[in-house]
């Protein structure tokens, strides 16, 4: 006998680790890890792990908007005046809020042929990388970007050369 077992697709996501990282002296931000792992034909890797800031969520929740009209996108966590990046309580609310605005998403098959999600998940590309990239006008693919950032782990493609000459590197462990 021989049996045929059907898995059902699964897309785990998790956002964690939030970090503060500083842009100049007097700015600072915090930016979260999203962990990414799945069996899902969609993604052209089954786990990934990126940092991304809250900014460039509402970028993405804007693009999938404007790419999927007819579909109710769910809400981001508000952007309050009053968010206090030294104050625990915050930082875990809106990291929960973000979780939650990515587990809904990956639930619309829709959603998920946006290539603009697939990067902002699976590479360090920065939104107007991502937007060059899906709009050809790059010499890398979609795909040809993520497997270059997973086999990097690192940003991808000008800032390595950036990077050797020792400028900015916000995704060091070090700080």
């Amino acid at each position: 006998l021989i049996f045929i077992m059907h898995l059902q697709e699964f897309v785990t996501v998790l956002v964690r680790d939030p970090r503060t990282q500083k842009e100049d002296s007097w700015h600072s931000y915090i930016d979260y890890e999203i962990f990414i792992h799945t069996n899902s034909m969609c993604f052209t890797r089954k786990t990934s792990c990126v940092r991304r800031r809250f900014r460039e969520f509402v970028w993405l929740r804007q693009r999938l908007q404007s790419n999927a009209v007819l579909i109710q996108l769910p809400e981001l966590p508000s952007k309050t005046p009053f968010f206090n990046m030294n104050n625990p309580h915050h930082v875990d609310h809106r990291r929960q809020g973000l979780q939650e605005f990515l587990e809904k998403i990956l639930q619309d098959a829709l959603l998920l042929s946006d290539s603009r999600l697939h990067l902002f998940l699976q590479t360090q590309l920065s939104p107007e990388d991502m937007e060059a990239c899906v709009s050809g006008q790059t010499k890398y693919s979609v795909a040809d970007a993520i497997h270059k950032f997973a086999s990097l782990n690192r940003r991808f493609p000008i800032e390595d050369e950036e990077r050797k000459k020792g400028k900015n590197d916000a995704y060091s462990d070090s700080e």
